[in-house]
């Protein structure tokens, strides 16, 4: 299991921001980075708000916390993450020497942690962080879920 006893409530924030990114429109994707058992950046997609395809949950809050602790290395830090990262995401959470990533839901299309790409497993990845899987996983994928079949007009039964 995690190794942070907090984790389940870290990541009932990262869920809360992605609730609130579909509240903006944006695809549903929240972030939270803790260090020393405190949070220190949360955010969630705003890809559309601020025109900026790099505008992801994980990739806000490294910024936030990279300007936090004049650093571009957060190797004491842990990221909660409502869906498995893409490959920027992936490969920025490597550049910035991230302890432990915590995912709620696998993506099997987009995902490049414990699918697609596999990043962290590849020869030329330099730092991969511990993985931790599955927690908060059925909401985060509701969450998900229910956000494009309202965006596609889809019935439930059919996801």
């Amino acid at each position: 299991m995690s190794p942070d006893p907090k984790t389940e409530s870290f990541m009932a924030l990262a869920i809360a921001q992605a609730k609130a990114a579909a509240q903006r429109g944006e695809v549903p994707v929240g972030a939270v980075l803790i260090h020393q058992r405190r949070v220190i950046a949360c955010a969630g997609n705003r890809t559309l708000e601020l025109h900026d395809p790099t505008a992801h949950a994980e990739i806000l809050v490294i910024r936030e916390a990279c300007q936090q602790a004049n650093s571009q290395r957060l190797p004491d830090f842990d990221l909660y993450v409502t869906l498995e990262p893409c490959t920027m995401c992936a490969a920025a959470i490597s550049f910035a020497r991230i302890r432990r990533l915590y995912i709620a839901a696998e993506d099997a299309k987009a995902g490049a942690v414990l699918n697609g790409a596999r990043f962290y497993d590849q020869p030329n990845c330099h730092h991969a962080p511990e993985i931790y899987s599955g927690i908060g996983e059925s909401e985060a994928s509701r969450l998900l879920k229910s956000f494009f079949q309202k965006r596609r007009n889809v019935p439930p039964d059919c996801l």
